[in-house]
């Protein structure tokens, strides 16, 4: 059979190519709103992400709840305030403050260790949020850390001496070697107002180590740490015989720029209604310490009048 074929028209050829330019550009315009949604999606998470970040900027307590995490830097040699547990854990009166400041936040306490000698250069840049490491609250620190008020403890200092050192005033020292820790605000003082001679270590351990080598006659140390150590059977041959010197109150410090902010407030508050509520007292009783004349004092300044 013969088969006929049959060209096509110029009219059929015309409608074809109007279709095929119909199909591309309806898929070229399908192709371009994809893409237009897509940088849309994109720009959107982006825009959200800089305005999250615009919103916090340098605001300690917006960093704190969008992490969910509060950096408290603490000692872990200073039993019982902040030490660490047979586990590695963080323990003491202080860091039993920090969980309770990090609960009310309802964000998780993150413990950082710190020393005498670090604690304040650590919060000056930002490796933790808030400082409570048994710093007393002096006009030099101020001008690195910001210390909330009202404190929330103190102490002064003295020496601790085995019974054999017969001295009962702080002349009759004068020349000896004491073991102190490095950056203890006391060690300046002593050496200049006293005239004794200060051989500095890292921690406590390493200066109750030079003690009992007999590198120093004791440990320039304050009143409070003394006491918790005369309660311990292992110093019964030890004693607290000079005068106390200089008692100064303890801070809880933040950044400078957050304080008269809201991290700054926020913890100010906390400090004063653990005072008004009894809260420092009842921590200070639950780490085995005695209820110190300073938390009595403002426990009754600060707390409800009304019964």
């Amino acid at each position: 059979m013969q088969q006929v074929f049959q060209s096509a028209s110029p009219q059929d050829n015309a409608i074809g190519d109007r279709e095929a330019r119909t199909t591309s550009t309806r898929g070229t315009k399908m192709m371009s709103l994809k893409a237009l949604v897509l940088g849309a999606s994109v720009a959107l998470v982006g825009t959200l992400a800089a305005a999250q970040q615009v919103e916090c900027g340098t605001d300690t307590l917006c960093r704190v709840k969008a992490a969910g995490v509060l950096k408290i830097g603490t000692k872990d040699d200073y039993v019982p305030w902040s030490y660490r547990a047979s586990d590695g854990s963080f323990k003491g009166m202080e860091v039993d403050v920090g969980k309770q400041i990090a609960d009310a936040l309802g964000v998780k306490a993150e413990f950082v260790k710190v020393t005498s000698a670090n604690r304040f250069e650590f919060l000056a840049q930002g490796q933790i949020d808030l400082m409570i490491a048994s710093a007393s609250d002096t006009a030099e620190r101020r001008k690195i850390v910001a210390f909330v008020h009202p404190n929330y403890y103190s102490s002064g200092y003295t020496v601790f001496l085995p019974k054999s050192v017969k001295a009962t005033e702080w002349s009759e020292i004068a020349g000896q070697m004491v073991c102190a820790v490095q950056g203890a605000w006391y060690n300046k003082p002593a050496q200049e107002k006293f005239g004794v001679k200060v051989l500095a270590f890292a921690g406590t351990a390493e200066t109750e180590a030079a003690m009992t080598q007999g590198r120093c006659i004791g440990l320039l140390e304050d009143d409070n740490q003394i006491n918790v150590r005369l309660s311990d059977a292992r110093w019964a041959d030890y004693q607290m015989p000079l005068p106390i010197q200089a008692d100064t109150p303890w801070g809880m410090a933040v950044r400078q720029a957050d304080q008269f902010g809201p991290f700054g407030y926020f913890v100010a508050g906390m400090i004063s209604e653990m005072h008004r509520d009894g809260t420092l007292l009842k921590l200070e009783a639950d780490n085995g310490i005695k209820n110190s004349a300073f938390l009595l004092k403002m426990h009754d300044a600060l707390k409800d009048h009304i019964d």
